[in-house]
C-alpha cells in the first residue's frame, strides 16, 4: 500500500491529534500512517503468538475428541489447576515485558539485561518448588476442579505430564515476555509457531499410535504438548545468546542476585499475582460449576471455551503489543504517545472482534463439527456459541485496555477489577444462573457475557 493510501487509511481509523487534548501533546507527532504502520509492525507478531498459544490446546482437544466426551472433558478440567500452577510465572513476567520496555525507551540495555537474567533466576528457584507441590497434590487438587469417575484418571495423568515438564516452558515464556518488551514480538512467534508443529506431528504419532509409536490416547496428547515446549524453549535461548539484538545474554553476564531489579520485579509482580490468583479462583469455582452440569454439558463447554480462547487471542495479542508500545512511550518521557497507541490498539481491536463475532454466528455449527460428532454435544454447545458471538465485542477492547494499564504499570487496578468481576461476579451469577434458575449451559455463558460486560465499563 502507498503511504499516502496507507495514511488516508490510518486518519478514517483515527486522526491522532483529535485524540490529544492539546494541552497533552508534548513534542512532535508522526504521520498517523507512521503510527498505525508501528502498531501493527509491533502487534501482528504477538496476535499471531496468541493463536498459536490457544492453538495448543484447541488441537489437543480436536484430536483427542475421537476418543469421546470423557477425554474432551478430562482435558479442559486441567486447565484451571494448570493455569493456578503458572500464575506466579504470568505475574513476573507481566513485570518482565513492564520493565523491559521502560528500560527500552531509557536506552538501557544493560538494565534490561540485567532485568532478564533476574527473572530467569527466580523463574528456576519457583519451577523446583510448584512443580514439586502441584505433583504431590494433583489427585485433591482436580478432584476440587470437579472430575467424576468417567474424567479423574484421565485428567490426573495428563496433568503431572504437562507440570512435570513445566520447565522448559515457564524459562521459555520469561524470555519471550523481555522480547515482547522490547518491541520484538516475533521471536515469541517463531518459538510458537514451532511449538505447534512439533504438537501437531506428536499428537497424530502418541495419541493414536502410528507406525512404531504406542497409542497413549490423552497421556500422548500431554506428551506431545511437553515436547513441543522444549523446542520452543531451545530456540528461546538461542535469540538472547547467538543473535545480536537489544537483549543479549552472553559469557561475562553477572549471575548474582541484585537486589534492585529483584525489587522493580517485585513492585509490579507481586500485584500481578494477587491478579492471577483472583483470575485462577474464580475460574475454578466457575469451572466447578459447570462441571456439575454432567459430562456432556462439560464436553461442549470445553469446545466453547476453546473457541472463546482463539477470539481472546486477538484482543490479548493487541494488549501485549500495546503493554510494550505504551511502557516505551512512558520510558521516553512521551506520555501523549502512550495515549495515542491505546487508543489506536482499542479501534484495530474493534473492528477485529466485529469480524471474530460475525464470523462465531455465522459458522457455530461448522466450529462445533471440528471437534466432535456426537450429535448431543453440538446441540449443548450452539446456544453458548451465540452468546459468545456477543460477548467477544466487549471482551476484545476491554483485555486491550488492561494492556495500557500494565505497560504503564497500573496493576494494581487490574488486580481488584479480576477480583471483583472473575473471582465474585462470574462464579455467584454462574450457580445463580445454572441452578436456581435452571438455564444450564446457557446460564453459564450468560454469567461470561455479564462478566466481560462489567468489566468493559469499569
Amino acid at each position: 500500500m502507498e503511504d499516502w493510501e496507507l495514511n488516508r487509511v490510518a486518519s478514517l481509523l483515527f486522526n491522532a491529534r483529535r485524540i490529544l487534548k492539546r494541552t497533552q501533546l508534548e513534542g512532535p507527532l508522526p504521520d498517523d500512517g507512521d503510527l498505525l504502520r508501528r502498531a501493527f509492525r509491533v502487534a501482528w507478531p504477538s496476535t499471531l503468538e496468541s493463536f498459536l498459544v490457544a492453538l495448543v490446546s484447541v488441537v489437543d482437544t480436536i484430536m483427542v475428541s475421537s476418543l469421546g466426551a470423557a477425554a474432551i472433558a478430562a482435558i479442559g478440567l486441567t486447565g484451571q489447576p494448570k493455569f493456578i500452577c503458572l500464575a506466579v510465572f504470568l505475574s513476573v513476567n507481566v513485570a518482565v515485558s513492564a520493565i523491559v520496555a521502560r528500560r527500552k525507551g531509557e536506552g538501557d540495555r544493560e538494565g534490561a539485561n540485567r532485568v532478564l537474567v533476574q527473572a530467569i533466576l527466580i523463574t528456576v528457584v519457583l519451577t523446583v518448588v510448584i512443580t514439586a507441590l502441584a505433583l504431590i497434590f494433583a489427585e485433591p487438587v482436580l478432584r476440587l476442579a470437579g472430575t467424576n469417575e468417567d474424567t479423574h484418571e484421565l485428567a490426573t495423568g495428563y496433568f503431572r505430564i504437562i507440570v512435570g515438564c513445566q520447565f522448559f516452558n515457564v524459562l521459555n515464556m520469561v524470555i519471550n515476555a523481555a522480547q515482547r518488551g522490547v518491541g520484538n514480538t516475533r521471536i515469541s512467534m517463531v518459538t510458537n509457531i514451532a511449538a505447534n508443529l512439533v504438537n501437531l506431528v506428536f499428537n497424530a504419532l502418541l495419541i493414536n499410535g502410528l507406525f512404531f509409536f504406542p497409542r497413549l490416547e490423552v497421556a500422548g496428547a500431554a506428551i506431545a504438548t511437553a515436547i513441543g515446549n522444549i523446542v520452543s524453549f531451545l530456540i528461546a535461548v538461542y535469540s538472547v545468546t547467538h543473535t545480536e539484538g537489544f537483549l543479549k545474554l552472553h559469557q561475562r553476564q553477572s549471575w548474582k542476585p541484585d537486589l534492585a531489579a529483584i525489587r522493580d520485579l517485585y513492585n509490579i509482580s507481586w500485584s500481578a499475582f494477587v491478579e492471577q490468583i483472583f483470575l485462577r479462583i474464580g475460574f475454578l469455582m466457575y469451572a466447578k460449576a459447570v462441571a456439575g452440569l454432567g459430562t456432556v454439558a462439560f464436553a461442549a463447554h470445553q469446545i466453547v471455551m476453546n473457541i472463546m480462547s482463539i477470539s481472546f487471542s486477538v484482543g490479548d495479542g493487541l494488549s501485549i503489543a500495546n503493554t510494550s508500545l505504551v511502557g516505551q512511550s512512558l520510558g521516553a518521557n512521551r506520555t501523549d504517545m502512550a495515549i495515542i497507541y491505546g487508543k489506536v490498539a482499542q479501534r484495530i481491536g474493534l473492528i477485529l472482534a466485529i469480524l471474530v463475532s460475525g464470523s462465531i454466528t455465522l459458522f457455530r455449527a461448522q466450529l462445533m463439527a471440528l471437534f466432535t460428532n456426537e450429535a448431543a454435544v453440538i446441540l449443548a454447545g450452539e446456544t453458548p456459541l451465540i452468546i459468545l458471538s456477543v460477548t467477544v465485542l466487549f471482551q476484545i477492547v476491554q483485555v486491550i485496555i488492561v494492556g495500557s494499564l500494565r505497560g504503564a504499570g497500573d496493576v494494581k487496578f487490574v488486580a481488584l477489577l479480576m477480583f471483583v468481576s472473575v473471582t465474585i461476579v462470574r462464579p455467584v451469577l454462574t450457580w445463580v444462573l445454572c441452578y436456581p434458575l435452571n438455564l444450564g449451559l446457557a446460564g453459564a455463558w450468560l454469567s461470561v457475557f455479564l462478566d466481560q460486560f462489567t468489566r468493559y465499563i469499569v
